[in-house]
């Protein structure tokens, strides 16, 4: 395993590369100068030509491209055009929430899937399978970004049931140190904070783990249907 997982990441490397290429010279084929729309159509032609040498858009495009990949090595991101922090900072800033709805995605996505995936495996060529079947295309098909529209209107804005944005309530004090609303609470036995940060992420968590959820119901439906029908289990 050890091997396998070591093996994937050396392969990324090339992959990351070759996209960061791409992405970067594609992005000069669009029309327009870069530094005028990062400035905006108010900005002086001498703040132009001085953001234009600041971030190196005087450049070559190769010369941007291998001067970014040395910054890159070495752990500098660069600063975001729009608040002036540091990028490495901000995505530093937002991981822990990238990762509690993440886990939590998996994990609903995860567990209901292989729940669902064994009923309709049990129930097979039933109604109740040809429903579940059907739905599990539509949920690997459905665009998660509308999915979250519907589920703000009606679970939060129509029913109020689940906040409709946000981490935490903005009643309660959260400790500053806390990076991690979900599972901070939780090692901590904040049963409050825990169950305000659990409402808060279980829309999204709910948007974001449909397609897995969708998945994983067809994988267990298919590899429960197949190993029912072997002769052992029909025996037995």
């Amino acid at each position: 395993m050890l091997k396998y997982i070591t093996r994937r990441l050396l392969l990324s490397i090339p992959m990351l590369v070759a996209v960061s290429f791409f992405a970067c010279f594609m992005t000069r084929l669009i029309p327009g100068d870069p530094a005028q729309i990062a400035t905006g159509p108010r900005a002086t032609r001498e703040y132009i030509e001085r953001f234009r040498e600041e971030y190196g858009l005087d450049k070559p495009v190769i010369v941007q491209y291998f001067k970014f990949i040395l910054r890159v090595a070495r752990g500098d991101l660069g600063k975001s055009i729009v608040t002036n922090e540091s990028i490495a900072k901000e995505i530093a800033d937002r991981l822990p929430a990238t990762i509690e709805l993440t886990l939590m995605a998996m994990l609903i996505g995860t567990t209901f899937g292989v729940m669902t995936g064994a009923v309709l495996a049990y129930k097979r060529n039933t109604w109740v399978d040809n429903l579940g079947t059907s739905l599990s295309f539509v949920g690997i098909s459905m665009p998660i970004f509308w999915l979250a529209l519907v589920l703000i209107y009606f679970l939060s804005v129509r029913l109020d049931l689940f906040p409709a944005q946000g981490r935490a309530s903005t009643m309660l004090t959260i400790d500053s140190t806390r990076r991690f609303y979900l599972l901070g609470s939780l090692f901590a036995g904040d049963f409050i904070h825990f169950i305000d940060a659990l409402q808060h992420i279980i829309l999204p968590a709910i948007a974001l783990g449909t397609i897995p959820l969708s998945i994983m119901t067809r994988i267990t439906r298919s590899a429960l249907v197949e190993e029912l029908e072997k002769d052992y289990v029909k025996t037995a």
